[in-house]
């Protein structure tokens, strides 16, 4: 009887899917939760100030860091769609997700994530048009050709992870609750659950990841050639600094996002591990967007000129009331 019900089971299509659990144990559930929520509240909070500090400052109304408000925007976005799915199931480890839930999980997660990294790449050349092409810089990047690149941005990547997620929610997925090895939707770990041949899913998976990491990586490493280049150029030893520090906070953000995320979408499925995904996943969702705005105030005189003209104005408003 047991077996004819398992067989049953494993014959019959999915229709909601559970996430592997971190712990069973209810006290290191509780410190997760505590742990996850905190870091998702810094993230919000270091990015807002980012967007906060760039709209309200005069000086920052620039293209450098329209681009850097988008990216903070972006950061937001992404992670907020895994962290409430992720804290409700590491506190209730039976919690199922609807395939139709993962299936809109997916592709927000994907598409803000690839238009997080055409952004870096449209930065790259923000900064080689300005240390390259100084005086034709304000006639390069107007208002209007801003605007035009991170709509660009958007719509390639919607375009992009809408086909791949159909794609993947054609194929059926079979048994009762199938567990993803995972703490979200993503592609790679949905895949493995598929009860039907995904050679070809798994080359498109490529495919776009190619499009969306290695193209733009490429794009970055040649606006950065010749921006070193230019760079060398330069007579002066503060003009160096000064050109290098303008460069040096997107550098680190693009080894941080591009690295990670090649590990888990580039790496052929034979040398890689579910468990290393997740691990690497979790740097991609938390560390990244967490250091961002770090890495931007830390590195960036402007930003920190700005936040500390903030601060001041709040703090004698304070007094004055």
């Amino acid at each position: 009887m047991r077996l004819a019900y398992a067989q049953e089971a494993n014959q019959s299509i999915a229709s909601e899917f559970i996430f592997k659990a971190f712990s069973t144990i209810p006290e290191i559930q509780h410190l997760l939760f505590t742990f996850f929520l905190l870091l998702y509240l810094s993230i919000i909070f270091g990015n807002v100030a980012i967007i906060w500090v760039v709209s309200t400052n005069q000086s920052l109304h620039t293209p450098m860091y329209f681009f850097l408000g988008n990216l903070s925007f972006l950061e937001i976005c992404y992670t907020t769609v895994v962290v409430p799915q992720l804290l409700t199931s590491v506190l209730d480890v039976h919690r199922t997700i609807p395939i139709i839930n993962c299936a809109l999980q997916m592709f927000f997660f994907t598409t803000f994530g690839g238009t997080d990294c055409f952004m870096l790449a449209v930065m790259a050349y923000d900064r080689y048009v300005a240390i390259c092409h100084p005086l034709h810089y304000t006639l390069i990047m107007t208002w209007k050709t801003c605007a035009r690149l991170v709509a660009g941005c958007l719509v390639l990547s919607l375009v992009l992870c809408l086909e791949l997620t159909l794609m993947v929610f054609t194929l059926p997925f079979c048994g009762y609750q199938p567990q993803i090895n995972h703490f979200l939707c993503d592609v790679p770990p949905v895949l493995r659950l598929a009860c039907a041949d995904t050679h070809l899913h798994q080359t498109v998976l490529y495919t776009v990841g190619i499009m969306v990491l290695a193209i733009p990586f490429l794009l970055i490493c040649i606006s950065y050639i010749y921006i070193v280049a230019a760079i060398l150029k330069i007579r002066t030893t503060s003009g160096r600094y000064q050109a290098f520090s303008t460069c040096s906070s997107h550098l680190t953000v693009v080894l941080l996002q591009y690295g990670c995320c090649s590990l888990v979408y580039l790496r052929p499925r034979s040398s890689s591990s579910e468990d290393d995904d997740r691990k690497h996943a979790l740097i991609y969702t938390f560390v990244t967007p967490l250091l961002n705005p770090l890495i931007y105030s830390l590195r960036n005189k402007d930003i920190k000129q700005a936040l500390k003209n903030v601060v001041k104005k709040t703090m004698r408003k304070s007094r004055e009331s």
